[in-house]
């Protein structure tokens, strides 16, 4: 049976999606995967993604949120 670890579950104070990090172990083995769960209502959106994408996404999210709260600063 494959393992899932919950990492992190949280609402977006906008929309009000429920987000659900995991992390993903196959029984067939392989790398484990980050899983993303957005849910929106009753409707999924599921992406599962290896280390590099993760590591790409959290950076470029990092970049664009700290642009973004020091322009909020700013004002």
């Amino acid at each position: 049976m494959d393992k899932t670890t919950s990492l992190d579950k949280f609402r977006v104070p906008v929309g009000n999606q429920e987000i659900e990090l995991q992390q993903i172990e196959f029984e067939a083995g392989g790398v484990p995967l980050l899983r993303l769960r957005i849910r929106e209502h009753s409707r999924f959106t599921i992406f599962d993604i290896d280390a590099v994408t993760a590591g790409h996404w959290a950076e470029v999210m990092a970049a664009w949120s700290k642009q973004q709260l020091a322009a909020v600063a700013e004002r």
